[in-house]
Parts: C-alpha cells; structure tokens; sequence
C-alpha cells in the first residue's frame, strides 16, 4: 500500500458560484436553477472516500492559504488586486467565472491546497495524493479568470516546485474533457515545464487545444495537446497513454508529475461528450503511477479540476483513489455497466488517426533543458 495524501476543507464546498442555468446568468430570458460547477460533485466524492472506509487509508494534508507571493508567480498584480476586491461583493473573475463573497480567501485555500500537497510529495511525507480542491483552476489565465477557474492552481505548485523548491524538470497530464489552456499560456515560453493536455477537440475554449501550439521560443516542443474527437471512449484514451503521454514522459523525464483531474470526460457528463467509465480512470491512474516509479520516485500530484455529473463522478474520483492507495473497496461503481456498454468504446479510426500525429509530435520533443 502507497502512502497518498489526501487534500479537504469545508470551505471549499462554500466557493458560491450562484443561481446560474448551468454557465448562463438567469434573466428574464433564462430561468434561474443552478451553476455547473457547484459543490455537490465535490462533496459526494468526499462522502463516497468516507462511506467506503478509503478515507481511513489517505493521509490527510492540512492545506494553507496561498501566499500574494505564491501567487504573483503565475499571475499578473492587477489580476490579483481585482480578484482581492471582489471578495467582499462577488462578481466576476472572468467570462464564465462568478465568485461569491468570500471566493478570493477560498480560492487562495485551493491554491494552497494543490502547494501543501506538492511539498508533501516532494519531502517523500507521501508518495502521492489528491487535492480535492474547490475552485478549479486549469483555466485560469495569468490576469483573468475564465472557465470557473479563478487562480490557476496546478500552475502554481508547478512554479512553486521549480522556482522554490529547485526541481529542474516537471510535468503536467491535464485529461479533463476542456482543453488546459490556462497551463497551457503560462508554461508558453518555459523548457522546464512539459505541458500535456487530453480533451475534447475544440469543447472549451472552442478556439484552442490545437495540435500547432508547441510552445514558443525556448518553450517550443514542451506544449502537447491532443484534441481527441467527441465521443471517444475508454479505446482512444487509452492509446492517447500508450502511444502518446507515456512515451512523451519518458522522453521529457520529469521530477513531477501534476494531474490536473477533470472527471468531466466521463460517460453523461452535461459539458462533454466523452465516454470514459471508473476501470478507465484506474487504468490511466495506474499507467501514471507505473511511469512516476519508474521515472521520478513516484512523486504524482492530482489535483481536481471539472466533472459535472453529481451521481457519477464520485464513482471515478474513487477508482483513482483506489489506484493512488493500491487499496480496493468493497464498492464497485453501479453505474459501469451502462458506461462500459456504450457503443464505440473500443478504438475507432478517426480517432486513432488523431493519436498517430500527437504520437509524432511526442517522438520530436527536444532534448531535456
């Protein structure tokens, strides 16, 4: 059994997002109901850890507040001071991006979550964990918010981890269902970051997550996206990793490895149209650990980022757990029948075509800085 830390916090569950119909503001043309990315996914992930006793096996990582300092190493100062004046009112970080009052402490504790369970891995305190973590944040761009994402958590434990604790290599596998175009931008000119991104060809935003952005100047080559087609299941994920993400890692050799964990690739999901089930989650969780091992002690950071299907995600939260702990539940996911069931699971040949040209881009990945 692996060491995993676990990252909580109630306040988390207190970032309030509004009475938005799922992203739009209610009006006099859109009836109010409630905002996507609201507490219940979260929070019945940390309900199912409890009910299946998995709790009792994670180590728990008490998170702190991110620093201005923690956090002006990603973002720009206006940026900040916008967020720190909104704390008291709420209002908008961003397009898509409500706070509530309170939400610049939270996602400060978010932030600071992802760092506390950085440090934790690198000070071998745990081998790995997750950071069930509340805003999001792989949106998030260095001077504005967007996609729910207010700071860009998983951004900031990476330079955290380069700039202060002195690793000289990272790397992020972002397989939320939107494309991590916030890492993305800030890691644009960075040789020490490999930035990989898996997500639904052109979903959010629609106009980024292209195969053409490498990276730029001394970045150039460390930026991977892999825009798989809407509907691929469980078959093209699971070639994206063979073919794609582990031979990359191998390539770049990281001291890291940072997961920003989006669960809204899952069958049913409401913001995409993906078909990944909990045996897929485990399957791709165990090929990361096998690589980490392999590659950098095992150190592996997960961090939450989207999922949007309150009944399901929960079931796939669990079966990364599992595969983090090396301990497996009593509890099978009732739901994997239908997700397993779909009809085009397996590889199909469009997406297998898509794969094949990421595979060539993963092979010219330039010598490690």
């Amino acid at each position: 059994m692996r060491k995993t830390g676990l990252v909580w916090h109630e306040l988390y569950m207190w970032h309030n997002t509004g009475n938005h119909a799922g992203i739009m503001p209610p009006g006099l043309t859109v009836e109010p109901y409630e905002h996507a990315e609201n507490p219940d996914t979260k929070r019945r992930f940390k309900n199912l850890l409890d009910v299946t006793g998995l709790s009792k096996r994670l180590i728990a990582i008490e998170p702190r507040a991110a620093t201005e300092t923690d956090i002006l190493r990603v973002h720009t100062p206006d940026y900040v001071a916008k967020i720190k004046a909104l704390n008291d009112s709420g209002g908008d970080a961003g397009p898509f991006t409500p706070m509530g009052r309170g939400s610049y402490d939270i996602a400060c504790l978010s932030a600071g979550g992802v760092l506390a369970l950085t440090d934790a891995v690198i000070d071998n305190e745990v081998n790995n964990g997750y950071a069930l973590v509340r805003p999001p944040g792989h949106h998030a761009l260095p001077d504005l918010g967007m996609g729910f994402c207010i700071f860009a958590n998983a951004a900031i434990a990476g330079r955290h981890a380069l700039d202060v604790r002195g690793l000289p290599r990272i790397a992020y596998v972002d397989w939320d269902v939107h494309h991590g175009n916030g890492t993305e931008a800030i890691f644009w000119r960075e040789p020490r970051a490999l930035t990989i991104s898996i997500h639904q060809d052109r979903c959010f935003p629609p106009d980024s997550g292209g195969m053409e952005a490498v990276g730029e100047g001394p970045g150039k080559g460390f930026n991977l996206n892999i825009p798989l087609p809407a509907g691929s299941g469980f078959g093209a994920y699971e070639a994206t990793f063979d073919r794609v993400v582990i031979p990359a890692l191998r390539a770049y050799k990281p001291e890291l490895i940072i997961v920003p964990s989006g669960f809204d690739a899952g069958a049913y999901d409401p913001l995409g149209r993906m078909m990944m089930h909990s045996r897929g989650y485990r399957s791709l969780t165990e090929k990361l650990l096998a690589v980490a091992d392999e590659l950098c002690g095992g150190r592996l950071v997960m961090c939450h980022e989207g999922g949007y299907n309150a009944p399901t995600v929960p079931y796939f939260g669990l079966a990364v757990c599992e595969a983090l702990t090396g301990v497996k539940t009593a509890l099978d996911d009732p739901f994997a029948p239908m997700h397993e069931g779909l009809g085009g699971q397996e590889l199909q040949p469009h997406q297998e075509a898509i794969i094949n040209k990421a595979a060539a881009l993963a092979r010219a990945i330039p010598s490690v800085p």
